[in-house]
């Protein structure tokens, strides 16, 4: 379930829990963190996004890859786009280097075949929620490839879900838990287009 472990591991403590597959973008401005993107640039690294939340700093974090710096100034702040690769356990904070750090251990799940029906529910549901949302239904290829994290990336959970996405070690519990938070997505969508429509009528049924 894990591999070797990893010393001087680059992190960037935030108040947002990114997933493997999502783009994040981010504006650096700290020279703690100018430094440490600039080593991952010039190694060619990954860094670690922890989740800094009100309890703390939390356990499980996820890699990311710098894919694009889309605008450095004179003073050196960057505003680069990132994508998660893969989640770990930080094990022990280091504090040796100019910018946060850690060893940490990657993490692999365990050793399961993939639930068919639990992916085909998770893929139709997701992109029923796709189509309310966009007007557009993904494409049944695309879908088909997806995992959890794939779909979940692409839309806005609150902190604690995408942090318990992260922390399971099981495609298929991911499965089942994207579903039911794919199903309270819609729920929300409903309640808010019912809500809209009321405002508009002023709380009257209308008729004709």
């Amino acid at each position: 379930m894990s591999g070797v472990p990893l010393r001087d591991f680059p992190l960037f403590p935030l108040g947002i829990v990114a997933l493997p597959g999502e783009v994040v973008p981010l504006h650096i401005f700290e020279e703690r963190y100018k430094t440490m993107i600039e080593r991952c640039l010039t190694d060619e690294t990954e860094f670690g996004i922890v989740w800094l939340s009100d309890d703390g700093l939390r356990e499980v974090g996820c890699a990311c890859e710098i894919t694009e710096v889309v605008e450095r100034d004179e003073e050196g702040r960057l505003n680069i786009l990132t994508r998660g690769t893969r989640p770990f356990r930080l094990l022990e904070r280091e504090d040796h280097l100019p910018y946060p750090a850690g060893e940490v251990e990657f993490l692999s799940d365990r050793q399961e075949a993939v639930d068919g029906s639990l992916a085909s529910v998770a893929h139709q549901t997701y992109a029923e929620l796709v189509e309310r949302a966009t007007d557009n239904r993904p494409e049944p290829l695309e879908l088909a490839k997806m995992s959890a994290y794939d779909m979940a990336a692409t839309v806005d959970f609150g902190l604690d879900a995408k942090q318990g996405l992260l922390d399971m070690r099981s495609e298929n519990a991911r499965l089942r838990l994207v579903t039911r938070l794919f199903r309270a997505a819609m729920k929300r969508m409903e309640f808010v287009s019912h809500a809209q429509a009321r405002a508009r009528s002023n709380g009257k049924v209308r008729f004709g």
